[in-house]
């Protein structure tokens, strides 16, 4: 299949990555937002990356641990070449089109990634609504951090043409795409997909069977429930957890700066699917409580300047 046209639902923490690294490997990108709120949130996301993608790439020049992977193959680095990257990068920011249409985004899109927040009556409304727009042979994957695509297969109107195909955060350097079927997924659409994953400088991981939380986040989500159970318990402050982890294992982050980069709303949606959080006695409950309150008062991570840490500028 001839992929051109990548529409991403969705212009979150991962959303944004996804789009800004598929415009930079040479893909025509929208964003399909559900407002002009959303847009106002989305941008200064991509200005981020914007500057992230020049930087990485101007200290490559002289310093070999600042390679990122999804950038440039490691033997391509040289000044010459991570100048003319630069003109990439540039592109991409100024190519990538934000738009609250579904017919806008839609009628043209090849392959569709929906990276919209864990729920799944969001992603029902979306999936039910996107199919009126979206031409017969799209593909169109999930990027969801959690749920299974068989949930959501019939509800696209391709259950043949949808999987899953989830990214690690800052997939510039973490470039991890898991590729994970259901049922009912064509030979076509799976290979289509990991096809586009290494395309997009991906390394493409195959998951053999649905598994909640795939790969990753199977080994990921009870490492960072724990650390939050820790935290809302009492039993340690977030720069102790972070440092018992770090310094213990080498780790360059602790569980929470990860959950800063992975953004607070994500790990309450996570938080709050978990039945035992409708408890008031639970140490889940408090956990997702004590998530909500943080999330109120806009300390969503480090996309808006503090989550557990601060990091705007002093």
């Amino acid at each position: 299949m001839d992929i051109k046209n990548i529409v991403v639902a969705g212009g979150g923490v991962l959303g944004s990555q996804i789009a800004y690294q598929s415009a930079y490997c040479g893909y025509n990108v929208t964003i399909w937002l559900r407002s002009e709120g959303s847009i106002g949130r989305c941008q200064p996301k991509l200005d981020r990356l914007h500057t992230i993608y020049l930087d990485t790439l101007e200290a490559m020049k002289a310093n070999p641990a600042a390679y990122a992977y999804g950038l440039c193959a490691k033997e391509d680095v040289t000044p010459e070449k991570c100048d003319e990257l630069k003109q990439r990068a540039e592109h991409a920011y100024s190519a990538i089109r934000l738009t609250t249409s579904y017919d806008e985004a839609f009628k043209d899109a090849d392959f569709v990634i929906e990276a919209i927040a864990e729920n799944p009556e969001e992603k029902i409304a979306f999936y039910t609504e996107m199919a009126k727009h979206l031409p017969a042979d799209a593909i169109v994957v999930t990027n969801s951090s959690t749920m299974l695509p068989s949930t959501f297969a019939s509800y696209t109107g391709r259950p043949e043409k949808y999987l899953a195909l989830h990214f690690a955060n800052e997939i510039w350097k973490n470039p991890t795409a898991e590729i994970m079927r259901h049922a009912g997924t064509g030979d076509e659409a799976f290979d289509a997909t990991f096809a586009f994953a290494a395309s997009i400088r991906m390394v493409p991981l195959k998951v053999l069977k649905e598994q909640p939380g795939y790969l990753l986040n199977s080994m990921l989500v009870p490492f960072l429930s724990a650390a939050q159970a820790l935290w809302a318990g009492g039993v340690g402050s977030v720069e102790d957890i972070d440092r018992a982890w770090t310094i213990s294992t080498g780790a360059p982050s602790g569980p929470f700066r990860i959950l800063d980069i992975v953004g607070l709303t994500t790990a309450y949606n996570i938080a709050i699917m978990d039945p035992r959080a409708k408890d008031p006695s639970t140490i889940q409950h408090l956990v997702a409580t004590k998530l909500k309150e943080k999330i109120d008062r806009g300390e969503t991570g480090v996309n808006a300047g503090k989550g557990f840490y601060d990091y705007t500028e002093k």
